[in-house]
């Protein structure tokens, strides 16, 4: 029957793994095998058992996608059509060429609907099979972490332990040359010299506060004291015009 025929509107689902590092792009030519992620926003979770028997206890979670026209999707923009916004300094997909430049530019809202040629997912949930170039593969990071709290969370450390001591580092090789490393300098670290310096200017700050407020109080009381002056001339003026 011709009812049952596939519909034939290709989606490509970009598809990333974070603990393995890994992503794949899958062509979907059925559209019913991506329907349910039809009126879904971004970061709402779908259940991706839909594409496939091997999908079956995945569970991927929307980070965002392109329409056919390549305009990217939008959090915050509650629509499925394309709309126009006034971008500046700090929005997304947009780059000002000017100083305080603001530019309307079109954007496609946070809801998928057919119109999407590339939808981005995050696997959240893991299934029981694994996936051919995802799951079953690990790409190491060619850079580690560098700031310090990142180095904590790396490898799981507290407070007390130096960070400094676990810092990845790239070994380069050349070619008739002794072999030499190359380590990151990391930031946001709190040393005794940064603690020092920033008690210095909260000193500062302070001192400054202080000498304002000793300033202004001597600044009322010379102003009282004119005022009371003041007062004065003008009674005995008044005094005199009297007699």
């Amino acid at each position: 029957a011709q009812g049952s025929r596939p519909q034939t509107a290709a989606m490509k689902l970009n598809i990333s793994y974070p603990p393995n590092g890994t992503q794949k792009t899958f062509l979907f030519e059925d559209e019913n095998l991506v329907r349910p992620f039809y009126d879904k926003r971004i970061s709402d979770e779908v259940d991706a058992a839909c594409l496939g028997d091997e999908w079956k206890g995945y569970v991927l979670r929307i980070t965002g996608g392109n329409d056919k026209q390549g305009f990217p999707m939008r959090q915050g923009v509650l629509t499925n059509k394309r709309v126009k916004l006034l971008h500046s300094l700090g929005h997304s997909g947009y780059r000002p060429r000017r100083k305080g430049e603001r530019k309307k530019k079109s954007t496609r809202g946070c809801i998928v609907d057919a119109n999407m040629s590339v939808i981005a997912c995050r696997i959240v949930a893991k299934g029981e099979a694994d996936i051919p170039g995802i799951t079953d593969t690990t790409r190491p990071r060619r850079l580690g972490p560098k700031r310090a709290g990142n180095i904590r969370k790396f490898f799981n450390l507290t407070k007390e332990d130096d960070v400094t001591q676990f810092v990845i580092r790239r070994k380069i090789e050349k070619e008739g040359k002794k072999p030499t490393y190359k380590a990151p300098k990391i930031q946001r670290l709190v040393t005794p010299q940064r603690v020092q310096r920033k008690r210095k200017e909260l000193n500062a700050k302070k001192a400054l506060r202080a000498k304002q407020q000793q300033m202004e109080a001597a600044y009322r009381q010379m102003l009282a004291k004119l005022t009371e002056e003041r007062h004065r001339r003008k009674s005995s003026r008044k005094s005199e015009e009297t007699k």
